[in-house]
């Protein structure tokens, strides 16, 4: 097995008095969909926000690709590959599917010292990514505001790529999406995973988890409590590590 491309050694935030994660180690590996579960303020959003940039850890050490880093901004964390899409997307919707993936980062040239934007360029970089993801949306020039929630889930991935992002950590991506639209969107997230990408999944729907996800870090009350790869667990067992009533997590929380 090749080394994981994140590795996060004893992580710790403090806000103040409140200790929101407590000793997390965690292995993040490319080519595989880790999903990370647990109730509300279990500890997983300070976790990715900490992942992200968001945050800086109190104590504990992260690796990328078995070197050191410390990030102070997202800006960091995208440097090192890693782009997060949250559940809100933040996508302009009166701009264009290519716009929307290059937003910030626009292919130019100049002429005569005045600048102008390579859009045939960009939107062949975008149609190829639309067609790498079978994403089944055939122009890139239409304008975001006309997508489904699906596919404004599929522009945000393209967005991603197109950072050259080597983790993507999806937060709740099919909240709110009906039957169709969810299957599609756990489609892409199988997807990232087949084309080398290391994936982290937040979500509260275990049918979609248990689908899709190959390793599953279960968190509570700030401590990562229990981790199963899928084929040695079933949706009950899950269920019971969120809540508390597996016996693991009962003996875990009398010894803490």
């Amino acid at each position: 097995m090749s080394a994981p491309f994140l590795v996060a050694k004893g992580i710790v935030k403090r806000f103040g008095a409140l200790t929101a994660l407590s000793g997390i180690d965690l292995e993040i590996r490319s080519g595989e969909v880790l999903a990370l579960l647990g109730d509300n303020g279990a500890g997983k959003s300070t976790f990715v926000k900490i992942l992200a940039g968001a945050h800086a850890p109190s104590d504990g050490d992260i690796l990328v690709e078995g070197s050191p880093v410390m990030f102070s901004s997202p800006k960091d964390a995208a440097s090192a590959g890693i782009a997060t899409i949250f559940q809100e997307l933040a996508l302009s919707e009166n701009l264009s599917i290519s716009e929307n993936v290059f937003l910030g980062r626009e292919l130019k040239r100049s002429i005569f010292g005045i600048p102008f934007l390579r859009r045939q360029e960009m939107r062949k970089r975008v149609d190829g990514l639309l067609t790498e993801l079978d994403t089944h949306i055939s122009d890139p020039e239409a304008p975001v505001g006309s997508l489904s929630g699906g596919q404004r889930q599929a522009v945000a991935i393209c967005r991603a790529l197109n950072l050259n992002a080597k983790l993507v950590i999806m937060d709740e991506p099919t909240a709110a999406l009906a039957v169709a639209e969810t299957r599609k969107v756990l489609s892409l997230t199988r997807r990232l995973a087949e084309r080398g990408c290391a994936v982290v999944l937040i979500s509260h729907n275990i049918a979609d988890v248990v689908e899709v996800a190959d390793r599953m870090a279960v968190f509570r009350r700030g401590r990562k409590v229990a981790e199963r790869l899928r084929a040695g667990t079933n949706p009950e067992e899950i269920v019971s590590l969120i809540t508390g009533a597996h016996p693991d997590v009962r003996a875990l929380e009398k010894t803490n």
